[in-house]
């Protein structure tokens, strides 16, 4: 900001840094040391060019943030004007006897050619400058800036939002957005500079009022008592002086004011002022004909000045003849070159091809508070924490969830979708709880019966009233945005193995690479192509085995590399190294292991099945393959009602092969082969798979 500022005065790189001191020092010095008069001419004509320089910046401003400087540059030029006023005013008084141009030929010249040399021209001419600058134009543009702030404060968290939407939509990126929230806090920070830096310029006006007066009496008083001049002589000269210095500070500060009203009473567009003004003033010749019409009028009434309306007229008779002669060769020129053209831009291009969201939430418009912070909406904040957490948990991070509304929803539905597909639906009804019913809860509760939609629980949709009864009836209670926060997270839980893209594989590799450089170059791909890697991955994330060990399963790979290459074959292997982890997921605490078993004879019937018809199991006879689903599915309900983990344990072969058998009708019940097992746990057989077989 302040290099901003300080560019006006100085220029390089050097003389940036040291350019605040002495601007602060040369003020003081102005106030403190007597200044010859050249060097007060000096100062006063830089004082003039730096206001035409600041008004004409203003007029070639797009947008007020463009000028961001402006409020310092008020305050500086304030200080710099008051300055020269103290300096001017030690001149004056000390050597004013000696005639008109003893404060500088600045002062005498707005002395005598401004205002004839007149001094009661001079106090008049001085008074309407002081109201115009203090009455007008500086209260108008501090009372727009005022407004400005408050406006721009007020729609702050809506630009906020805005922004955070687009974010999550995926439309523009993190560092885009970056800069428009740095550009919503600089705009209210801009109005309200202004707002309090025109206060500087209305108390400069006062203070040019009171100077002015202060140095006619103070003169007079020198003259009269130290110099013996006379009443007439000492009265024309001190006035004209003090006429002449408070014109040539009022001048200046005029225009600064007047480019402050231009800054804060300009409306966002592409356009200068100037470009503005043309464009938007004189574009509809209709206008100018009956101006032309009603002057031209007026100059045919007897006593009027007829030379001066007439003219006029006709120039703006004229002016607007040819703007619309402008305008009809501008419709009339490209007609026939449009038709031809617009087909080739209608026709489809690649720019059309929109990327598919890879994770997708889309609301009815009951739930658009959910994603509003400024409304109290926490799901956004819960969505990342979703993310961190799985990130930490299955080892990977998780694209974004894009968000937006959708009209054609019901208004309290909601819909995940994964790749432009949905995957998940449920309603959440906004302002009351979900009282699920984990299968323990004694009595019933009033209100719209459902189920949970993230496990399919029987729930109800209760007020905030019943929260408390919910609760100690055994019910689970949450709000609505938790409800679509769990099953948002339930849904990614299920499809990690889909998440897990080439990029998101790359960048594990990388993450893995920075630890261990020489175990990733030696693998991949010399030895090993990204997509094997891939596979094998997405298996362990299809059966829920969490993949944050990737040194072990590299390490794995690395070692198998050389004599295996299908993916399966490696997932097996990886499978008994991560052994250890994914029993502790499976069973966190204590040593024995409850699990399921194959009967003798339902085992050997399998294998032989394997053996004939290869790993994919596809020669399993019908009639087995439904008692097998249906004996297995009596298991692992009973299991659940034992309050245990439904797991079956399986020779190493039959292990791929009857997880994906039974994964889609029990994706509850993992399988485990006894080579995954660590030696340290003990093993209890409570039920047989198979036995009525």
């Amino acid at each position: 900001m302040n290099s901003l500022k300080l560019q006006l005065f100085f220029a390089g790189g050097g003389g940036k840094s040291m350019a605040a001191p002495i601007i602060i020092i040369m003020l003081l010095a102005m106030m403190v040391l007597p200044l010859p008069a050249f060097v007060l001419d000096i100062f006063f004509s830089f004082n003039i060019a730096l206001a035409i320089i600041v008004l004409l910046t203003s007029l070639y401003t797009v947008k007020p943030l463009d000028f961001m400087a402006f409020p310092t540059i008020l305050l500086v030029s304030t200080m710099l004007r008051l300055s020269l006023n103290v300096a001017s005013t030690r001149v004056v008084l000390t050597e004013g006897h000696t005639g008109p141009d003893a404060a500088g030929k600045v002062i005498e010249a707005f002395g005598h050619f401004l205002i004839g040399g007149n001094y009661t021209v001079g106090i008049v001419v001085f008074i309407i400058l002081t109201i115009i600058n203090f009455t007008v134009v500086t209260k108008g543009a501090g009372r727009i800036a005022e407004v400005g702030a408050r406006f721009a404060l007020d729609a702050m968290p809506g630009k906020q939002m805005a922004i955070d939407a687009d974010l999550n939509a995926g439309l523009i990126a993190e560092q885009e957005a970056r800069r428009r929230r740095t550009e919503v806090a600089q705009e209210a920070e801009f109005y309200g500079a202004m707002d309090g830096a025109s206060k500087y310029v209305r108390g400069d006006a006062v203070a040019g009022i009171m100077v002015t007066i202060i140095n006619v009496i103070g003169g007079l008083m020198v003259g009269l008592l130290q110099h013996d001049m006379g009443f007439s002589a000492a009265l024309k000269i001190y006035t004209l002086l003090a006429i002449g210095d408070g014109l040539v500070a009022q001048i200046p500060s005029l225009i600064i004011s007047t480019a402050a009203g231009i800054v804060v009473s300009r409306v966002a567009s592409e356009q200068d002022i100037g470009g503005q003004l043309i464009t938007q003033l004189f574009a509809k010749p209709q206008v100018l004909y009956i101006t032309a019409g009603i002057i031209g009028g007026m100059g045919l009434i007897p006593g009027m000045p007829h030379v001066a309306f007439i003219l006029l007229a006709g120039v703006l008779g004229g002016g607007a003849y040819v703007i619309a002669k402008r305008a009809e060769v501008a419709v009339i020129v490209p007609q026939p070159e449009v038709p031809p053209a617009a087909p080739e831009q209608e026709e489809a291009g690649w720019q059309d091809i929109m990327p598919v969201d890879i994770l997708g939430l889309e609301v009815g418009y009951r739930l658009i508070s959910l994603v509003d912070k400024t409304q109290g909406g926490e799901l956004l904040k819960r969505i990342k924490g979703i993310r961190r957490k799985f990130a930490q948990e299955v080892g990977f991070l998780a694209p974004p969830v894009h968000i937006r509304d959708n009209l054609e929803l019901k208004p309290s539905v909601y819909t995940i979708s994964l790749k432009g597909v949905e995957i998940g639906r449920g309603e959440a009804i906004n302002g009351q709880f979900l009282a699920i019913n984990p299968g323990m809860a004694s009595g019933s509760l009033a209100g719209v019966v459902t189920t949970d939609p993230a496990f399919g629980l029987p729930a109800t949709w209760i007020d905030e009233s019943m929260r408390e009864e919910a609760q100690t009836l055994g019910y689970t209670v949450v709000d609505a945005g938790t409800v679509v926060a769990t099953h948002l997270n339930h849904l990614i839980m299920n499809h990690a193995a889909e998440l897990l893209g080439r990029q998101e594989v790359q960048q594990l590799l990388d993450h893995v690479a920075k630890e261990s450089p020489k175990l990733i170059e030696d693998l991949v791909p010399t030895v090993l192509s990204l997509s094997i890697i891939q596979k094998v991955l997405q298996n362990l994330l299809m059966e829920g085995v969490h993949i944050r060990d990737m040194r072990t399963i590299i390490e794995t790979m690395a070692e198998h590399a050389a004599t295996v290459q299908e993916p399966n074959e490696l997932t097996a292997l990886v499978r008994i190294s991560l052994g250890r982890a994914i029993v502790q997921q499976l069973f966190p605490t204590g040593n024995e292991l409850s699990v399921m078993t194959l009967d003798n004879r339902l085992e050997r019937l399998l294998m032989q099945a394997l053996q004939a018809s290869g790993a994919d199991g596809a020669g399993i006879e019908p009639g087995l393959a439904d008692t097998l689903a249906t004996q297995a599915e009596q298991a692992t309900r009973q299991q659940e009602q034992m309050g245990l983990t439904p797991v079956l344990l399986v020779p190493g072969p039959l292990r791929a092969l009857l997880a994906r058998f039974l994964r889609r009708a029990l994706p509850q019940l993992k399988v485990l082969s006894h080579s995954e097992l660590p030696d340290s746990k003990t093993i209890r057989v409570t039920s047989l798979v198979g036995g009525q077989i």
